[in-house]
């Protein structure tokens, strides 16, 4: 028998596996996490749509409030409590917007997760999206 592309490389040992694993998942999320998350009214984080004001006013997650990477400031997160949890998101894969979000954040020292596949990966789970400049819920997107 011979040995396809994707056994070529031999996998990790188990132990190496896990802690990769659960290294991304202290760093990601995806959106039907977030997505279940609003419809339990989770309140243990907060979604950062990092985008533009236009973009965002066109269409954003619901529930995400509006904070473009350029404008994350020390200033700017004091609005938040000590160890609020924040998950940024940009347009999609094509986007490094929100790499740009999370890496200011977590220079600030906060905590930080990036959602998947942004915007892109929003609309390809068959979410709805809030329009316009307020937050909006998932309830009343849906």
């Amino acid at each position: 028998m011979s040995t396809s592309p994707v056994t070529a490389v031999t996998p990790a040992a188990s132990a190496l596996a896990l802690d990769h694993f659960a290294r991304r998942l202290s760093l990601e999320t995806d959106c039907a996490d977030v997505h279940q998350s609003f419809r339990m009214g989770a309140t243990d984080f907060v979604l950062l749509d990092v985008r533009g004001p236009n973009a965002y006013a066109k269409a954003h997650v619901p529930g995400a409030i509006n904070l473009p990477h350029r404008d994350i400031t020390p200033e700017r997160m004091a609005a938040w409590p000590a160890g609020t949890v924040f998950v940024v998101y940009c347009a999609g894969p094509h986007c490094n917007g929100a790499d740009h979000a999370a890496l200011k954040l977590a220079g600030l020292q906060l905590p930080v997760k990036l959602m998947l596949g942004g915007m892109t990966g929003w609309a390809d789970e068959g979410f709805s999206f809030a329009h316009g400049h307020e937050p909006g819920s998932v309830a009343a997107a849906a």
